[in-house]
């Protein structure tokens, strides 16, 4: 729990709502129920999320509406590799995180304190409409995980569907049961980071347990139809050893199916882990070969060039299914309904009839000039 206070006078015109995931423990303090850290906070006091604060005698959100920008990016930057490739998705993020992750890749946005992040306004209807005239197929709610602006991506979500868009979590899965559900309804894809494999991991570097992300991909391959794919940040001399990613890749296949895409990225020195080297290649590749000797149909290197693990191949005669380079596409050998066009295998994942061609392109938004 954060000890930061904050006042109404503080905040943004519009950008405090109400939330449902609290209640009260004693005469001074609300606990937060939105995630399993359960933050206590007396009046005017954020969480660790920064941006859910009890105010008025209620947890509230604090950021409602605002982002620390807008920007188009393919959607295998999310990673998604399975999801509509080679389409483009409109992207953005709030300030804070639910988590304390000492090796944070992207620690500006989601360890941000200041509320001047949040330079970008837009409603969700805003959104959705820059979304589709954008020629987005998806929205994704990243850069910080969604779980903590739970009411603003759902409101965007069921804004865009109504206009046929889809939404995409990335997200470290951390939330409780009862949001959890409400939450993921709304979702079509998602990407988890699975950040390690051991509960001495989670609570030495993350600040938080294992077992609620756990939780959260159980019930995501088990309760719903969204789309799951994993990200595990490989950080040498923390969660890369053998032993590690043989217990984490067969527990997978076990309980989640062999079907389900795993990344395993590399690692750069940052925010509080200015001491521990890159992730070798070496490392990713080993990993990759675990992974497919204990039954993961498509595994992936990720966060450097490797055209061979980062292409998908049919798990049954071996073709090259989509080639990738960076985020272009450079085969495609998938029939209109995903199946392999050589033995006629299906290709696990949501595909079109015809990929997408956005290639490499990052192109920032404001959307202001959508409203």
């Amino acid at each position: 729990m954060s000890s930061d206070s904050v006042t109404m006078e503080e905040l943004q015109p519009g950008s405090v709502v109400d939330t449902r995931y609290w209640h009260k423990i004693d005469g001074e303090r609300i606990q937060c129920d939105l995630c399993p850290r359960y933050c206590k906070l007396k009046e005017g006091q954020r969480g660790l999320c920064f941006v859910r604060a009890n105010l008025g005698g209620k947890i509230v959100l604090t950021s409602y509406g605002r982002s620390s920008g807008y920007c188009v990016d393919p959607i295998e930057k999310k990673p998604l590799n399975h999801f509509l490739p080679g389409t483009p998705v409109l992207s953005f993020g709030t300030a804070g995180c639910n988590l304390a992750c000492k090796f944070c890749q992207n620690w500006d946005i989601s360890k941000s304190r200041e509320i001047d992040t949040l330079a970008d306004a837009a409603s969700p209807e805003t959104i959705a409409r820059a979304a589709e005239q954008l020629g987005c197929r998806s929205v994704a709610y990243t850069y910080n995980d969604p779980v903590i602006f739970h009411e603003y991506a759902i409101d965007v979500a069921r804004a865009c569907r109504e206009r046929g868009i889809k939404s995409v979590a990335v997200t470290a899965g951390y939330v409780c049961e009862e949001p959890r559900r409400e939450f993921y309804q709304w979702m079509d894809a998602a990407n988890v980071d699975l950040k390690g494999f051991s509960e001495e991991f989670y609570h030495k570097l993350t600040g938080g347990h294992l077992q609620p992300v756990l939780d959260t991909l159980l019930y995501l391959k088990k309760e719903t139809d969204v789309w799951v794919e994993l990200t595990t940040l490989l950080i040498p001399g923390w969660n890369d050893s053998d032993e590690e990613i043989e217990a984490m890749t067969r527990w997978v296949v076990k309980e989640l199916g062999p079907e389900v895409p795993m990344h395993f990225t590399a690692f750069h020195p940052d925010y509080k882990m200015l001491d521990v080297p890159p992730t070798p290649t070496a490392t990713l590749t080993r990993a990759r070969e675990i992974a497919r000797k204990n039954g993961v149909r498509y595994a992936y290197t990720g966060n450097v060039h490797d055209k061979a693990g980062e292409s998908t191949y049919c798990h049954a005669c071996g073709q090259c299914l989509i080639g990738r380079d960076w985020y272009l596409l450079s085969d495609w050998n998938l029939d209109a309904h995903g199946n392999c066009n050589r033995c006629g295998t299906r290709c696990a994942g949501v595909f079109e009839a015809q990929h997408g061609e956005w290639g490499a392109k990052r192109q920032p938004v404001r959307l202001a000039d959508y409203l």
